[in-house]
C-alpha cells in the first residue's frame, strides 16, 4: 500500500481509512456542456485510455454535471487482493472540487462507521439502498446520513456495480436537489454507470496484478514483469549495493517451537528489516527462510546515496530487532524460547544481473553474480567477527563522509571463491 499522506482539507475519514491520493482538477477537467450522448461516447472511447482510476472517475462525474445531472457527491468502493488492503474508495465532491483516493484496512469494516453505513448492506447483500435525507428518519439512521443532511443533501443512493469477485464493487450518489434525483434522470444515471462497471472492471484486473506483482516480486522487478520482461533471459546488468541479513540461530528455533510459533517470528523479524529495506528505498527481491536480499540500485541513486541508504537501512534494521528484543509484543510466543534475536547484515557493491532466471515454464525474478555471493560470504563473517554488520571496501569507499566517519577497520579477509582478500569493516 502506499503511504497515506496528511489530508490538509477539512476532509475527514472513519479510523483504518487511509488517505493516498488527491485530485483538484475540478470543472476544467471537463467540458463546460455536454449531451447525454457526448457523456456515453466519453465512455466508450476516451475513456479507456485513462490509465488511473482517480482520474477517470473525476472525471466522469465533472461530465455528468456538464450533462446537467443532479449529482453533487459520489463515491466508488471496490474490493482488492492485498495482504493489508481490504479495499480502495474515490470520493468526490462538486463543492470543494477534490476527488480522494483512500485505502481501508480489514479492521475498517468491523467499525461501526461501516457496519451502520447502507454501503455494508450493498457490499455485503447486494442491496440497493436510497435514503431520503430530507425525513427526520432518514437523516437519523446512520451517522453519515446525518452527516449528509446537515450539510443540505436530499437524497443519498447506494448501489451495487457488477463484479465478478468475491465481494461486490459499490458506488455512491448523493443530490442536494429538492425531492431528490429527477425521475428523469434515474435511467440515464443508471446506464452511465453500468458503462463505468466494466471501466472499473478493467482497471480492478490491472489493481490486483499490480498488487500480486508487488507484493511478491517487490514494486522495481514487478512493474518489469508487468511491462512485458517475462522471458527467461530478460533482464539487465546493474551496478549496485546488496544488502543481505540472517537470523542467527534460526536451526535450533525451528527445532524448538512449532510451525505457527516459528512463522510468527519469523514475520516479526521480516517486518522490521523489510520496513527498514523498504523505507529507505531498497528493493526486496527474496526471503530465504531466515534471510532477506535486497538491493539498492546505483541507477536509481547514484554511487554515493546507493551507499549511504544501504548503510542507514541496515541500522535502522538492527535497531528494530533491538527494540522488539526489548519489547516484545504479546502475540509472539513466550520469550523463553526465543529471546534474544540475533542478526547479521552484510553489505558489498559490485555488478549483478537484474532479471529472469529459472526453468521454461518456471521463472524468478532476482539478482545473481559474483557480487552477490561475496555478500553471501561478508554476512557469514558476522558471526566469528563478533559484528551484526559488515561492509566491503566498494561499500566504504561510496558512502559520504560523515558514514564514513566511525566505522571499524576488521582487517582483510579471504572470502570463499574469492581470488584476493576483501577489506572489511564493522559500523
Amino acid at each position: 500500500m502506499n503511504k497515506a499522506f496528511l489530508d490538509p482539507a477539512p476532509r475527514t475519514y472513519a479510523p483504518h481509512v487511509y488517505l493516498l491520493a488527491r485530485s483538484s482538477r475540478g470543472p476544467s477537467c471537463a467540458p463546460e456542456t455536454l449531451s447525454i450522448d457526448q457523456l456515453n461516447s466519453w465512455l466508450l472511447h476516451e475513456a479507456t485510455r485513462i490509465d488511473d482510476v482517480m482520474l477517470m472517475f473525476e472525471e466522469f462525474m465533472w461530465r455528468c454535471k456538464a450533462a446537467g445531472l443532479a449529482i453533487d457527491r459520489a463515491t466508488l468502493h471496490i474490493g482488492t487482493l492485498h495482504p493489508r488492503v481490504i479495499g480502495f474508495s474515490w470520493v468526490w465532491n462538486s463543492q470543494d472540487y477534490f476527488c480522494d483516493e483512500v485505502a481501508a484496512d480489514a479492521n475498517a469494516t468491523k467499525s461501526e462507521a461501516f457496519t451502520r453505513n447502507p454501503l455494508f448492506h450493498v457490499i455485503n447483500e447486494g442491496q440497493t439502498i436510497k435514503v431520503d435525507l430530507e425525513s427526520e428518519e432518514g437523516a437519523n439512521s446512520a451517522p453519515l446520513m446525518r452527516e449528509l443532511a446537515d450539510q443540505g443533501y436530499t437524497t443519498y443512493v447506494a448501489l451495487p456495480l457488477s463484479s465478478s469477485h468475491e465481494k461486490r464493487n459499490a458506488m455512491t450518489l448523493a443530490t442536494r436537489k429538492p425531492g431528490g434525483f429527477p425521475p428523469a434522470e434515474k435511467d440515464l444515471i443508471r446506464n452511465l454507470i453500468d458503462l463505468l462497471a466494466l471501466h472499473i472492471e478493467r482497471h480492478i484486473v490491472q489493481r490486483i496484478a499490480r498488487n500480486v506483482a508487488d507484493t511478491y516480486l517487490g514494486p522495481i522487478a514487478g512493474q518489469r514483469v508487468l511491462d512485458g520482461e517475462i522471458k527467461r533471459g530478460d533482464g539487465e546488468a546493474i551496478k549496485a549495493v546488496v544488502f543481505m541479513a540472517d537470523m542467527r540461530g534460526f536451526t535450533q528455533l525451528a527445532d524448538r517451537l512449532s510451525g505457527p510459533e516459528v512463522t510468527a517470528i519469523l514475520n516479526a523479524y521480516f517486518d522490521r528489516i523489510s520496513d527498514a529495506v523498504l523505507n529507505h528505498g531498497g528493493d526486496i527481491l527474496k526471503f530465504m527462510g531466515d534471510g532477506i536480499l535486497a538491493v539498492f540500485d546505483q541507477k536509481t541513486f547514484g554511487e554515493t546515496a546507493a551507499a549511504n541508504a544501504a548503510v542507514k537501512a541496515a541500522k535502522a534494521a538492527l535497531e528494530a530487532i533491538d527494540e522488539l528484543n526489548r519489547n516484545p509484543p504479546e502475540d509472539l510466543p513466550d520469550p523463553v524460547h526465543w529471546h534474544p534475536l540475533k542478526i547479521g547484515i552484510g553489505l558489498h557493491r559490485g555488478e549483478v544481473f537484474f532479471g529472469n532466471v529459472g526453468g521454461e515454464e518456471r521463472l524468478d525474478f532476482t539478482v545473481i553474480g559474483r557480487a552477490v555471493n561475496e555478500t553471501s560470504r561478508v554476512e557469514s563473517l558476522c558471526k566469528p567477527l563478533g559484528r551484526a554488520l559488515l561492509l566491503t571496501e566498494p561499500v566504504r569507499a561510496a558512502l559520504s563522509g560523515d558514514l564514513q566517519t566511525g566505522l571499524n577497520a576488521m582487517g582483510e579477509h579471504a572470502l570463499r571463491g574469492v581470488g584476493k582478500p576483501v577489506a572489511i569493516f564493522a559500523a
